[in-house]
């Protein structure tokens, strides 16, 4: 299939294709029962991943692609599959999920490297409409989406996820499974949608407080948090929070503190104290 349609991976559009059908049936084992159940794939390229998760009993795949040569190849998949695979041509950041997949659908990909942070920060807002996501991303990233307060790869990232998600990192996949092969290892991570999340705060409020506590890293709250445009004080005062302190050093709860306070500051309303 790959010399039929001349499926070299284009770097441009961060592939690397997974072939080894070991690492595929594993992924689709680690997202669950797929029976009766559908699934979303981002990026599915000559469709290494999509054939796994069709085996594994799945009962539709709808799969976006952008690469109109593996578009045709997964037209062909399709056909042995009848019914069961829905190939969409275009970009997934463009992609309305809401409105083109169910509610409960699980959503497993090899994500492009090149769009796999973006897309999982877009997906945040309408993480409940999903059961959940079982994404490989390259293991620097995966280890941001776990990571704890106070080390050196605890950020913005690992913030907002912790707060929409439970994450769980699951195995990690050497460059040699894929083609070409990365110069990075790869990780696989399963993200499930908390019911509500880890602690109250407007999605918005939240993100601006993480920037700006993250956007410079290793300056106290009391100066990054003045990019927000009032008294770091009004944000840090009503939470206990030291303002020598700095963002990595903050639980994900203590954030969502800062942006209570920050929804409250902007609307004119004094908030009560939520510090110790």
């Amino acid at each position: 299939m790959v010399a039929r349609f001349g499926l070299s991976p284009q770097r441009s559009l961060g592939q690397h294709f997974l072939f080894d059908a070991g690492i595929t049936d594993r992924i689709a084992g680690a997202a669950g029962d797929l029976t009766n159940c559908t699934v979303y794939e981002v990026g599915p390229g000559p469709g290494g991943l999509t054939r796994s998760l069709l085996a594994a009993g799945a009962r539709e795949v709808v799969a976006v692609e952008s690469d109109p040569r593996c578009v045709a190849a997964l037209q062909e998949l399709a056909t042995a599959f009848p019914g069961r695979l829905r190939v969409i041509a275009g970009d997934a950041l463009a992609f309305d999920e809401v409105a083109q997949v169910p509610p409960a659908t699980r959503v497993v990909a090899n994500l492009p490297y090149n769009i796999s942070t973006v897309l999982l920060l877009r997906w945040l807002p309408i993480a409940r409409h999903f059961a959940s996501f079982t994404l490989m991303f390259q293991r620097e990233v995966a280890l941001r989406l776990v990571a704890a307060p106070g080390t050196g790869d605890y950020g913005r990232l690992s913030v907002m996820i912790q707060w929409a998600f439970e994450p769980r990192r699951l195995f990690d996949v050497a460059a040699g499974s894929f083609v070409p092969p990365p110069k990075v290892t790869s990780t696989v991570v399963q993200l499930t949608p908390r019911q509500h999340p880890l602690a109250p705060a407007e999605h918005v409020d939240l993100e601006a407080v993480v920037a700006a506590a993250f956007g410079q890293r290793r300056k106290m709250l009391r100066t990054s948090l003045k990019s927000l445009g009032l008294d770091p004080a009004d944000l840090l005062v009503p939470n206990g929070i030291d303002p020598m302190a700095r963002g990595e050093t903050l639980t994900v709860e203590q954030f969502c503190g800062l942006a209570r306070c920050l929804h409250a500051a902007r609307r004119g309303i004094r908030p009560a104290a939520t510090g110790p």
